[in-house]
C-alpha cells in the first residue's frame, strides 16, 4: 500500500537556531499561534552547543507542524539556505529564533500577498526590549499605509532590509536564484535589494507583523560594530547591495540608495570612533571614501547634522575632530546648536572645532532639519 504524501503548507518559516535556548521555545510557540493552520516551521538547528536543538526536537515530537534539521555550524546565511532546501510551503517566511510573530502575522501577509498578487509583501515591525515595544518611525513611514508599489515607486523601501517581516512567494524565490550569503554578518541586505529589484510588484502592510527582540547581552551581531570583522562584512555587504541596484539601472533609485538607504546605519560605527583601533579606523575611512568620497559625500546624505559633518571629517581623515565631534554629539543628547552667521545663513556649532577648516555643506543644517 502506498503512503499518501501529506498535502504541502501553504506557508513554511525558517527558523535558524544557534545557542538560543532561552528564547527559542518564546518564539515557537509565537509561530504555532498563527492563526494559519496551514503552516510548517523548520527549524535549522545550526550546531547550537546548548539545549537549542533539543528544545526543538522536543517541540517536533509533539507537534506535526514543526520540522528539525540538525547541521554544523555555518553561520547565519547557511542556516537560511538550508532550511528553504525542506521548506514545502507555497510561500516562504523566516524568523530569528531570539524573536516574535504576532498571531495574525502570517495570515495577514499571506491576504496582502493574495490581493496584490505580489510575490513579495512586507509588514511593519517593533522593537522589543524586555516587556517594552517600541515603534520605529522610519519602519511606520515605510508601511503608512496598505499598498502595492514597484521599487521604484518608493526606492526608500530598499532600506526596509529585514528577513523576517516578508512573505515570499516560493516559485519566485527559486525563479530569481535568491539567496543568503554565508559566512557573512548583515546578510539581510543584499539578498533583500535582490528580491525587491527583481519582484516587480511588492505588497506593503502597515500592521505589525514582527516583534524585534533587542538583546543587551552582547550576543547580537548588531552588537559588535567596533570590531574589525564587523565593519569588514559591513563594507562588503553594502558592496553587494549597490552593485545590484546599480546593475538595476534606474538612476532615481541609485540616487535614493546612496543618500538615503546605503548611509543609515552609519551613524551606529561613527559613535565608535573616540574609542576605535588604528585598523579599524583606517577601514572606516577607506569604505566611507570608495562609497560616498568620490562622487557623493555624506554631506549629501539624509543623516541628522551631526553625523554628515562626521561623516565629512571621516572623507577627511581627520581622527581627531571626527571624535570630538562624535563625543560632543553623543554627550549633549540632542541636535547640535546652531550659529546664525552675518550673512543670515546658519551653521552647527562643535566647541573646539575650528569652522574656518571644514567645507561650509558639512556644517549646514537643511531647511527641514529643526
Amino acid at each position: 500500500m502506498f503512503k499518501r504524501r501529506k498535502p504541502a503548507p501553504l506557508v513554511s518559516v525558517v527558523v535558524p537556531a544557534y545557542d538560543v535556548a532561552a528564547y527559542l521555545p518564546a518564539c515557537l510557540d509565537s509561530l504555532l499561534a498563527q492563526n494559519l493552520p496551514e503552516l510548517e516551521v523548520v527549524v535549522v538547528d545550526d550546531g547550537a552547543t546548548d539545549d537549542s536543538g533539543a528544545i526543538a526536537d522536543a517541540y517536533a515530537a509533539r507537534d506535526p507542524r514543526i520540522r528539525v534539521v540538525h547541521i554544523e555550524n555555518g553561520g547565519l546565511g547557511a542556516a537560511r539556505n538550508e532550511g528553504i532546501q525542506h521548506a514545502r510551503g507555497r510561500f516562504l517566511g523566516f524568523c530569528d529564533a531570539d524573536d516574535l510573530m504576532p498571531p495574525r502575522a502570517l495570515e495577514q501577509l499571506v491576504l496582502c500577498a493574495r490581493d496584490s498578487d505580489a510575490p513579495l509583501v512586507t509588514g511593519n515591525v517593533v522593537r522589543l526590549e524586555g516587556d517594552q515595544r517600541t515603534r520605529m518611525r522610519w519602519m511606520d513611514r515605510l508601511h503608512a499605509e496598505r499598498r502595492t508599489i514597484a521599487i521604484d515607486d518608493l526606492p526608500e523601501l530598499l532600506g526596509d532590509v529585514f528577513a523576517w517581516n516578508k512573505l515570499f512567494r516560493r516559485d519566485f524565490w527559486d525563479d530569481a536564484g535568491l539567496g543568503w550569503p554565508e559566512r557573512l554578518r548583515y546578510e539581510d541586505q543584499p539578498a533583500t535589494t535582490d528580491a525587491y529589484l527583481r519582484a516587480g510588484r511588492i505588497g506593503i502592510l502597515p500592521e505589525v507583523v514582527y516583534h524585534w527582540r533587542v538583546r543587551d547581552d552582547g550576543s547580537s551581531l548588531t552588537q559588535q560594530r567596533a570590531t574589525v570583522a564587523d565593519l569588514t562584512d559591513r563594507w562588503t555587504t553594502k558592496r553587494m547591495a549597490l552593485a545590484s541596484v546599480e546593475a538595476y539601472g534606474a538612476p532615481g533609485v541609485t540616487d535614493v540608495f546612496r543618500d538615503r538607504v546605503l548611509p543609515g546605519d552609519m551613524w551606529q560605527y561613527f559613535v565608535h570612533i573616540p574609542f576605535c583601533s588604528d585598523e579599524w579606523w583606517e577601514l572606516l575611512v577607506a569604505g566611507v571614501r570608495e562609497l560616498w568620497g568620490a562622487e557623493r559625500s555624506l554631506t549629501g546624505s539624509t543623516l541628522p547634522p551631526a553625523h554628515r559633518l562626521t561623516g565629512w571629517l571621516v572623507e577627511q581623515d581627520r581622527r581627531a575632530d571626527a571624535a570630538r565631534v562624535s563625543s560632543y554629539a553623543r554627550t549633549l543628547g540632542a541636535p547640535l546648536p546652531r550659529v546664525t552667521l552675518d550673512d543670515g545663513s546658519v551653521r552647527v556649532d562643535v566647541p573646539g572645532l575650528d569652522p574656518a577648516t571644514v567645507a561650509p555643506e558639512a556644517m549646514r543644517p537643511r531647511d527641514d532639519e529643526s
